[in-house]
């Protein structure tokens, strides 16, 4: 899990944008929409046939 601290004279703006790009660097964020809905296995191999991932 990506932690980000926060330094002096920054505003939790800046810092929950960092931790954003962090967690987009990491793939966690895409991890997260794939895994939102459940997806059959059957649907899988469809969209991975076609080259999404």
């Amino acid at each position: 899990m990506p932690k980000v601290v926060l330094k002096s004279n920054e505003s939790v703006d800046k810092a929950l944008r960092r931790l954003k790009k962090k967690m987009d660097k990491e793939g966690i964020i895409k991890q997260l929409k794939a895994h939102r809905h459940y997806e059959k296995p059957s649907e899988k191999r469809r969209r991975v046939r076609k080259g999404r991932r």
